[in-house]
Parts: structure tokens; sequence; C-alpha cells
């Protein structure tokens, strides 16, 4: 296989800060977080905004530009820039910042889907924000809403732009959502095809789901696309390691998990980089550069973004 990608979601829109200090909120921090975790081996950053006074998820465009100026002045690491953003946004209010921005990759979300964050109260009890709760507690009544008309809506506006997609397929029906675009001709090669295990809502984190995905995705795209994993909370390294082994890139970062090891919060982004790193090379696997990646999913090159 060829080089492994390593991406980092530096934040996201799940996690609150009152669940972890080491969560980027300010424009500062996540800056810091995705350079860091750059030069620790992430190829790939992938990028959220979030209020700098409250850490409530932001998705104007306004929100990112700090930060991504920020970034491209201090590395060369790929940008993907979220259209998922965070529950109750609406797709035009998601599409925005990879609109403006014009990033070398955009998340791309493939399938409408249950999306359950409540079980975090039981684990988290002391808020600093209001919004934190009721957030969480609202998400048992939460449908993650990406209709074929928004995806639709979404690639329409966004491939004008030259950027490519980070697909986000949480089951089987996602990877059978994206095959259908790429039928269409809306999506074209070499896709890069994110498999999300872990979330509630979406397919678990047993080795036979993990194969499972794989082989749905051999089957439907043959070697026109080149595979991602990222497993939620405890399930991060575990996922990783297996994927890996099977030739996998692998995402990692408090987006996804807020854990180092069992009660051991990851202080940074840059520390679950290096452990996924160590995992790697340990399999004796060798880790891409921001430009291997740009070579490997044909990405525009950071000249051609607009920040």
């Amino acid at each position: 296989m060829s080089k492994v990608i390593i991406t980092c979601a530096v934040t996201g829109g799940i996690h609150t800060p009152s669940m972890s200090p080491y969560l980027p909120v300010t424009p500062e921090e996540i800056a810091d977080a995705a350079v860091g975790a750059a030069e620790a081996g992430a190829a790939i950053v992938h990028l959220h905004a979030r209020n700098p006074e409250d850490g409530r998820p932001d998705q104007s465009p306004e929100a990112f530009e700090p930060f991504l100026r920020s970034i491209k002045q201090r590395s060369d690491v790929v940008v993907n820039i979220t259209t998922g953003g965070a529950p109750g946004m609406t797709v035009e209010e998601r599409v925005r910042p990879a609109e403006m921005w014009k990033p070398e990759v955009a998340s791309m979300n493939m399938g409408s889907m249950n999306f359950g964050l409540f079980p975090m109260l039981k684990r988290f009890k002391d808020f600093k924000h209001d919004w934190e709760p009721a957030m969480l507690a609202a998400s048992d009544d939460f449908v993650f809403r990406n209709t074929y008309k928004d995806i639709r809506y979404c690639l329409e506006t966004l491939n004008e732009s030259g950027a490519r997609y980070e697909f986000e397929c949480y089951d089987t029906a996602h990877l059978h959502n994206l095959h259908y675009f790429y039928r269409e001709g809306l999506v074209k090669a070499p896709l890069f095809i994110q498999t999300v295990f872990g979330l509630m809502g979406g397919i678990g984190t047993h080795p036979d789901e993990v194969l499972h995905m794989k082989r749905t995705a051999d089957r439907l795209f043959g070697d026109a696309y080149n595979w991602s994993v990222l497993g939620a909370g405890s399930s991060q390294m575990k996922v990783a390691a297996m994927a890996a082994a099977m030739g996998a890139h692998v995402r990692v970062g408090l987006e996804d998990s807020l854990w180092l090891g069992r009660g051991q919060l990851a202080e940074s982004n840059a520390a679950q980089v290096r452990q996924v790193r160590g995992i790697l090379e340990g399999l004796g696997l060798e880790i891409a550069t921001p430009d291997e990646a740009r070579e490997i999913l044909s990405l525009k090159g950071a000249d051609k973004v607009a920040f």
C-alpha cells in the first residue's frame, strides 16, 4: 500500500468545553492544535469553529478565518473544512465556510441518521454553559439530516471550487448513497471514504463490522477509493490499528475521542497523533507527508484555496 495518511479532527461539534480543559475553543487554540498535530505527523487537519466565549459550535465563515490564515502561514498541512457543522444547523449554514474558503478537502456526510449524544450525560455532570447539557439531552429526538437533495446541494455548491471530499459513512447504506452520486458523475475518483465506527446511531466497532464496511466499499468502488477509518471514544486506537493492518488510512483527534487511554484525557491532539503514529510504525507502515497526501488523493494544492 501507499503511505498512511493521518487525519486529525481537532475540535468538532460534539464534545463540549466542560468535558475537557484541553478541547480547543478559541481561534488561537484551534490553530495551535492543528499545527501541533501536523508537526506530530498529521497530513490533514479536519476543522470546525467555535464561539470563543462559550465554546458553542459556530459555522459562520467569519469564525473560520482567523485560524485558517494562521494555519496556512505556519504549516503546509492539508486543511479539511467540515460541512457537518453541529446538531440543529441547516445544510445551507453547514456548507457556507467551505463555499467561501474553498479548501483542498471538505467533509461530506452521506446519509441521514439518528445521532445520540445523550448517554454522555451519565458521564459528565458539571457544565459551565447551559447550552451544553441542553444540546446533549435534545439528541434523543434528533435526526442528523443528509437527504439526497441536501447532499446534491453540497456537491453542486462545492464542486466548482475544485475541493475534494472526506466522505463520512456511518453505515453501509451511506456507502450505497455515495455510489449513487458516483454513478451520477457528481463525485469522481479517487474517492476518500471515511468509515465511522462507534457513534450511537451508526455502525458499531466490532471487527466484523469494520470488515463489513470494507467489503462493501471494495465491492462498490473497487480500486477507485482510498479507505480511512475513525473510531469514536475508547474504540479510537483499536479501530485504527485493526484497519491500518488491512490497508486503511486513519483519523484521530479530540473531535472523535477526548481520551488517550482508560481514564486519561488527551492533553492535546498531537498526543493522539503521536500515539497512532507509534501504532502505524509498529506495523511497519510509513506516514504520509501533506504533499504525499495531496498526491494520493489528487488534491488541487494549497495555492488554490481562498485563505
